[in-house]
């Protein structure tokens, strides 16, 4: 009754409330199916509460017609956040890419440097094919499966427990025997092609959602509220590796692990093979590539991991990934099309990068219509002109580039790009530094799109992670003038009533209120990820992970930085320098930020607001955790990067120089001015030896 869709509920008949409840209840159970149930809203959420809305109105006019399975009964039935969240025992790492047989010969040179190994010591590794499906942790405790997780950020998933329960692979309780009382393993849902191919058409025979590619399908099919609709799904589940566990002493290799783990019930990959020597790694991985077609599963590259465990424990991790371990994928997809333009974006620290604007084409599944041109140096060396038809690359989350242009296909007319010496957005001058490949804007914060990419990577995932408050929304309340600086962000709740972000395009009761409880769960953030919010240059996720290990909260940050902005030649820029990684470029951005006092009064907003938790360091009983440690001369056991390493993971301090704030100087021979400088201060001096027995890595 498309007449009475358009009424007022006032004007309705009985009859005509009566077809209309019908439609309503039916359209929104659908919508709500749709949301819920398979990840894919169909509609806004300001079209979905008006949906409701009428359905309340007509229910108020006429109490009587209330049906059974009204809308108004299923209040409340999906949480904002849908899942409880896990915080992982250890972090879910990612892995460090090669992309050329070179990158795996140079990963294999950085183990043998690290670890102190001859060249002629064989460095064995295992490799199997890189699953590209949805990482999971899985929790047994005493055999019994307790918790599972997704990856999440990689510190924090969310509990889909009920859902893996009903994946294939996924053992409840553990089989055979030998296994630790506390195994966390971890590994890949996915869904294989021929199941994929199955289940759409089941989905298109009921004229019902079909999926884009095995992946997405996982990804829906596991995280759903329900579920008996993800046992409903053909979703598999290979193991890969382990989190937490209690004790794994007994293993030596990862071969012999592996081995285990097919006996406490698990499916690990069938193509997982260990080699000796580069050649035979090399050979496998052609293997695998020339057979990835015919695979019942997507896969985009093949993982290397060191065998030996006590390698691996020694290795450790650098920033997000571990040192042993790399993915060697694929190569990139390519593609024809031609250039269209060149744009110019400016970025949060006032980089001009040219941006290629590009007739679609659709370049591993995806359609691209953008990639970068890097800088001007790129273009000049691609002789890339407006007109030519170019190649483009896209391999896998990275971001598509422009490889070379094809020049027998240039058009006449084919029009050189000049490269901007002022901003597009503000006019001020762009400048190249001596040392820099790259033009930047002067304009600083006065220049708008400085001050809007700032405000997008503050929420960006690895900074604040807000969820439902992504890059659209970030440019469409600056523009509006309801956000200029990340403070504003925690305001919008109490603005409100003033604002009503529930009236704005695309939002809707629901969306504001999960907005609003998503900005309250960023209250509380942890250290690094707050430095790294702030967005100064060169302090990326691991300087800001070394400046919080050293620091420790954000007042001792704040007053260090204040103190050495002040004074070049204070004892808190000397420290800032010492800090082993943080060298003259960040000493110097850093200083430059804090120095400046908008950049003081953002940061003093931004915690009136938020609370940075201080940082822990890891929870060990050595009595190193909490020092700050020297390491000077040589050392002929281990690798200087080994020892230090190894003092982060106790939880000390590496140090650069030596100070009154040093605890203890590890001196190899031919230790020179640090050593005399401990011996004049009083600070306790060790030998390698000494260090090692200390360290626990005799």
């Amino acid at each position: 009754m498309a007449d009475a869709a358009e009424k007022p509920a006032d004007d309705l008949t009985a009859e005509e409330a009566v077809a209309e409840l019908a439609r309503l209840a039916e359209e929104i159970a659908g919508h709500d199916r749709r949301y819920y149930a398979e990840d894919a809203p169909s509609v806004s959420d300001a079209e979905y509460d008006a949906l409701r809305q009428r359905n309340a109105s007509i229910e108020a006019r006429f109490p009587e017609l209330v049906r059974e399975d009204s809308p108004s009964k299923r209040v409340g039935a999906a949480p904002a956040g849908k899942f409880a969240k896990v915080t992982h025992a250890r972090p879910m790492l990612s892995l460090d890419n090669a992309f050329s047989d070179q990158d795996v010969a140079d990963f294999i040179d950085r183990i043998r440097r690290f670890l102190g190994l001859a060249e002629d010591e064989t460095v064995a590794l295992t490799a199997e094919p890189k699953i590209d499906g949805l990482s999971a942790a899985i929790r047994y405790e005493a055999g019994e499966l307790t918790v599972g997780a997704t990856r999440g950020d990689g510190q924090v998933g969310e509990d889909v427990t009920a859902n893996l329960k009903t994946v294939a692979g996924i053992p409840h309780a553990l089989a055979g025997a030998g296994w630790p009382d506390i195994l966390e393993v971890r590994g890949e849902v996915f869904m294989a092609k021929s199941d994929f191919q199955a289940l759409n058409a089941a989905q298109e025979a009921v004229d019902d959602k079909v999926f884009a590619n095995p992946r997405n399908a996982a990804a829906g099919s596991l995280r759903q509220i329900d579920p008996e609709i993800t046992a409903r799904r053909p979703l598999r589940f290979f193991v890969h590796g382990w989190g937490e566990v209690s004790d794994f002493e007994c293993f030596t290799t990862l071969i012999e692990l592996n081995a285990a783990l097919q006996g406490w019930g698990f499916q690990t990959n069938p193509m997982l093979e260990r080699f000796e020597a580069l050649d035979a790694i090399i050979a496998h991985y052609r293997r695998i590539e020339a057979e990835r077609a015919g695979l019942d599963y997507d896969i985009d590259g093949v993982v290397y991991k060191v065998d030996r465990l006590d390698w691996q424990a020694r290795l450790g991790m650098v920033s997000r990934a571990p040192r042993w371990a790399i993915a060697h994928k694929f190569p990139a997809e390519k593609a024809q099309t031609k250039l269209l333009d060149i744009d110019i974006q400016v970025g949060r620290t006032g980089a001009l990068t040219p941006v290629a604007k590009l007739e679609p084409v659709t370049v591993g599944g995806v359609v691209v219509s953008n990639a970068t041109l890097h800088n001007a140096d790129e273009i000049e060396r691609l002789g890339v002109r407006i007109g030519d038809t170019v190649v483009v690359q896209r391999a896998g989350d990275v971001i598509p580039q422009v490889l070379s242009v094809i020049k027998e296909k240039r058009p006449k007319g084919a029009k050189r790009f000049k490269f901007p010496d002022r901003c597009p957005v503000c006019k001020s001058l762009a400048l190249r530094e001596d040392d820099d490949v790259v033009m930047r804007c002067t304009g600083g914060l006065i220049c708008e799109a400085q001050r809007v990419e700032r405000l997008k990577h503050f929420v960006s995932r690895n900074a604040l992670d807000i969820e439902g408050l992504g890059t659209k929304q970030i440019a469409a309340f600056f523009a509006d003038g309801l956000i200029s600086q990340p403070a504003d962000i925690f305001t919008l709740e109490a603005r409100n009533a003033e604002l009503k972000l529930e009236e704005r395009e695309g939002f809707g009761e629901t969306s504001v209120a999960n907005l609003f409880a998503a900005i309250r769960e960023r209250r509380s953030v942890a250290l690094e990820r707050f430095l790294f919010a702030l967005g100064i240059r060169h302090v990326g996720q691991m300087n800001a992970r070394l400046l919080a290990q050293n620091y420790l909260s954000v007042g001792s940050l704040l007053a260090a930085m204040r103190e050495a902005a002040a004074d070049l030649e204070s004892a808190a820029y000397q420290e800032l320098l010492n800090i082993d990684g943080v060298g003259p470029k960040v000493a110097e951005a850093l200083v430059d930020f804090f120095r400046e006092a908008h950049n003081r009064d953002v940061v003093d907003a931004l915690l009136d607001q938020v609370t940075p938790e201080d940082f822990v360091p890891p929870e060990t009983d050595s009595e190193i955790a909490g020092k700050t440690i020297v390491f000077t001369g040589t050392l002929e056991q281990v690798t200087r990067a080994e020892a230090k390493a190894r003092a982060e993971a106790l939880g000390a301090k590496v140090s650069g120089s030596v100070s009154a704030k040093t605890d203890l100087v590890v001196a190899g021979p031919g230790a020179g001015s640090k050593l005399k400088k401990a011996t004049e201060l009083g600070v306790t001096v060790i030998d390698e030896a000494k260090w090692i027995a200390l360290a626990g890595l005799s």
